[in-house]
């Protein structure tokens, strides 16, 4: 079975001497496990298109499940990222989110329109790295299932939330003095940034990164952002402590 397929590559391995086995992200069919032959010959068409956090298209054989691309050209290289080794590290965090959260060959079309709007804006510098990662990183966990309860106060219940704060274990956010009753330490959002977590969980895809926020406000939503995927997907990535080395 032939398909042309557009996808973003998340991964890639070498394997053995010519090759390469990516792993995409594709518009239609999901996360796809391809082998890409030749990607590494010189002079090959596959080599660009075969690069992690690359925006390509390919046509692929299937057969009993694996797939095999012979061809594939390069639509968007997010040149931007890999000018910058911060930017760059980023990007990579994104690709291993994106991973961990997507399942082989389920549909993702939202959740691949949301990597494409992250990535272009991270590499054109639309908005600074911190505004990026609070976003994909929130908005991600809404499409996969993990959205966080952010109308009221979890304890009290009252919508106008005194001091707030977002507990990273319940995925609640809560007044600063009902604390005591939610399990788990929780970061301070502050009314700024209570303001802007809601905006991403409820924004339309083509506003979700329309929010200004002061410097120290943007630094608190990334903490707590960050805090909720490691607590709620029960992993640590090493991409994200990297990039927090070099930024």
């Amino acid at each position: 079975m032939f398909a042309t397929v557009k996808g973003l590559v998340l991964r890639e391995v070498r394997y053995k001497e010519a090759d390469r086995i990516l792993t995409v992200l594709t518009e239609d069919k999901g996360k796809l496990t391809v082998k890409a032959r030749g990607a590494l010959r010189k002079g090959s068409r596959m080599a660009a298109a075969s690069q992690a956090l690359c925006w390509s298209e390919f046509t692929l054989f299937g057969n009993r499940g694996r797939w095999t691309a012979d061809e594939g050209s390069s639509l968007e290289q997010f040149l931007g990222l890999r000018e910058d080794i911060a930017q760059l590290a980023l990007g990579v965090y994104f690709a291993e989110l994106l991973d961990t959260v997507c399942a082989e060959e389920v549909p993702a079309n939202a959740t691949l329109q949301l990597a494409l709007n992250a990535l272009y804006a991270l590499s054109r510098g639309i908005f600074g790295p911190e505004h990026v990662k609070s976003v994909f990183e929130l908005r991600l966990m809404c499409l996969e299932g993990f959205e966080p309860s952010v109308e009221a106060c979890a304890v009290c219940g009252r919508p106008d939330i005194q001091d707030p704060m977002l507990s990273p274990v319940s995925g609640t956010v809560h007044c600063r003095a009902c604390g005591g009753a939610m399990d788990g330490a929780s970061l301070p959002l502050g009314e700024d940034g209570l303001r802007a977590v809601r905006h991403i969980v409820s924004a339309p895809a083509k506003k979700e990164f329309s929010f200004v926020l002061p410097e120290e406000a943007e630094g608190r939503l990334s903490r707590a952002c960050e805090a909720f995927v490691r607590h709620q997907l029960d992993k640590s990535f090493y991409s994200l402590d990297y990039w927090k080395s070099v930024k």
